[in-house]
């Protein structure tokens, strides 16, 4: 499937574009994102901020092509959504979060090679020699070519995460969505994914991310645009320098938040009347 022909609707520096959508629980009459019209473009980095319940997993689960608007058009790497087979999309977009099942039996290496198939389980006749040169290529990236044959259980976390990306970036995707990557992580760990992102971001230009994150502090300076969701509603969206502020923050979690930068870097608390 060609992926290189353009977003319909003539943005053709568009990854993702979100129309109008909205997603509704018919079970419930719930609406966990109302109205949403969002653009991601090759190149940028997006942080997505909001309270739990704000929308987050369900505008991820829409960008990558795991779920399909009530309402609404959902064009993703120039294909929409209900007119092409997701599952050929799919192998353009890279997911990482800690909640994903990878076997802890496996090596590094091998969860690595598992993302040129989109399996759990390692699918060996489908792995040749240009395919497994790759692999052990993107964990030397990631700092993990001495983890090349540990097992991944016997990893640290922030070892884990930088693997899972490792693997993510194995099919070379378009788009990498990143869900609570720092979960979990001490800091060190911490510093060591940022220092990753900010590499992927210099080495890899047209590549376009999402990062979902409940703390700022964890955000790297490479995020260039930001979106603050509300009740499955966007309270705004744009480059980081005139969107993410004290303000809108405040509005977005509901009590008076105070955020300091320093650097290319943040810092946010909350502050007493």
């Amino acid at each position: 499937m060609a992926t290189g022909s353009g977003t319909q609707g003539g943005d053709a520096g568009a990854v993702l574009r979100l129309r109008d959508v909205s997603v509704s629980r018919r079970s419930t009459g719930a609406e966990p994102l109302a109205t949403l019209s969002w653009t991601v473009r090759a190149g940028e980095h997006w942080a997505l901020l909001g309270p739990n319940g704000a929308g987050k997993t369900t505008l991820l689960r829409l960008a990558g092509a795991v779920m399909f608007p009530t309402t609404g058009t959902v064009d993703l790497l120039g294909h929409r959504l209900g007119t092409v087979d997701v599952r050929e999309l799919r192998a353009f977009v890279g997911h990482v979060s800690p909640a994903q099942r990878v076997p802890p039996h496996c090596t590094a290496h091998t969860v690595v090679l598992t993302g040129a198939t989109g399996t759990v389980q390692p699918l060996w006749d489908r792995y040749d020699d240009a395919t497994r040169d790759r692999a052990t290529a993107l964990l030397k990236e990631l700092g993990c070519e001495a983890l090349l044959g540990r097992r991944f259980g016997e990893c640290s976390q922030g070892e884990q995460a930088r693997i899972r990306i490792a693997r993510a970036l194995l099919p070379e995707p378009r788009l990498l969505l990143l869900d609570e990557p720092f979960s979990g992580l001490d800091l060190p760990a911490r510093e060591d994914l940022v220092d990753s992102l900010e590499d992927l971001a210099r080495s890899r230009p047209e590549l376009a991310t999402v990062t979902v994150s409940h703390h700022l502090e964890e955000l790297p300076s490479s995020v260039s645009h930001v979106l603050l969701l509300r009740d499955g509603r966007p309270l705004a969206q744009g480059p980081v320098a005139g969107t993410l502020g004290s303000a809108a923050l405040s509005a977005c979690f509901g009590r008076p938040i105070e955020l300091v930068r320093n650097g290319a870097r943040w810092h946010a608390r909350t502050t007493r009347p």
